[in-house]
């Protein structure tokens, strides 16, 4: 039995169906009892639980051999850092109570020690505690998701903007959740010895004006990327309705992308263009 802890999300959707597909037993865990009937019906087992309850997620581990996780993220209108840690801590309790043979956890781009990291700090964390524990581990490092720019499309169609902490021009990679969640299917897959560090970006590096090319194909209208200067950058996600914590983490993490460059020489390529990405949203939420 494959465990696929977040599997109502955009990752773990697209892993759970990839197993079913094959034929694979998936039980997902998922704390809205709304979605359980919707996964039944496609196949999988579904488990409703707390993320923070570690005797319920304990039991619920023990059933299966193999174990994704995806630690959920926190609501930006509280302190992000403390409850992704939380959970996190309750997460690994359980796993490190557990039968599970093998996991295979989503981390990202850029993770490094820090505790005013937001994301990059936590999964770092998660990988170096998942490394001093006695289960194999297959570790994904996801590139910016193209489902961050998800939240654009209300000013790109009734402004014609898209908005950007960073320079217009600035490139970086880019990934569609979808295609995340098909190598970790893959991962899955594999014997419960093979483990290892994966790098999963999509087919090229994408800027903030090509997100607003990419919605200006779909909407049929100009739209242009505006970048918002790193002195309104707090005002800016508060407005947006993060807190002062996750505000202040979101602009430290902003600094590592602009600043650092984290590129792997031979990494796992998705098929979906930011194109393809931004052409489905738009038609989806339509």
């Amino acid at each position: 039995m494959h465990i696929v802890l977040g599997g109502t999300g955009h990752i773990g959707s697209a892993l759970a169906e990839t197993l079913i597909k094959k034929g694979e037993p998936v039980t997902i865990i998922s704390r809205d009892p709304k979605k359980k009937q919707q996964w039944e019906q496609k196949g999988a087992e579904v488990a409703i639980a707390d993320a923070l309850d570690v005797k319920r997620l304990q039991k619920i581990f023990n059933t299966g051999e193999k174990l994704f996780l995806l630690n959920p993220p926190a609501d930006p209108s509280t302190d992000t850092v403390a409850q992704e840690k939380e959970t996190l801590n309750a997460i690994l309790t359980a796993l490190g109570e557990s039968q599970i043979k093998k996991v295979v956890a989503e981390s990202t781009y850029g993770a490094q020690p820090g505790d005013g990291l937001g994301d990059l700090g936590v999964l770092y964390n998660m990988e170096q505690q998942l490394a001093e524990m006695n289960v194999p581990a297959s570790i994904i490092r996801g590139a910016y998701y193209m489902s961050n720019w998800a939240t654009s499309l209300a000013t790109a169609r009734e402004s014609g903007i898209v908005y950007t902490f960073y320079p217009v021009d600035f490139k970086l990679p880019m990934v569609c959740p979808g295609d995340i969640g098909s190598v970790a299917a893959r991962l899955m897959l594999e014997p419960v010895t093979q483990t290892g560090l994966h790098y999963v970006e999509g087919p090229q590096q994408y800027s903030a004006t090509d997100v607003a090319e990419a919605f200006s194909a779909a909407l049929g209208k100009d739209v242009k990327a505006v970048e918002i200067p790193e002195t309104n950058w707090m005002q800016a996600l508060k407005d947006a309705g993060f807190s002062e914590p996750a505000a202040k983490s979101m602009a430290a993490m902003t600094h590592v992308t602009l600043k650092e460059k984290y590129e792997d020489p031979n990494p796992v390529r998705g098929t979906t263009t930011l194109k393809a990405y931004i052409a489905d949203l738009v038609e989806s939420a339509a």
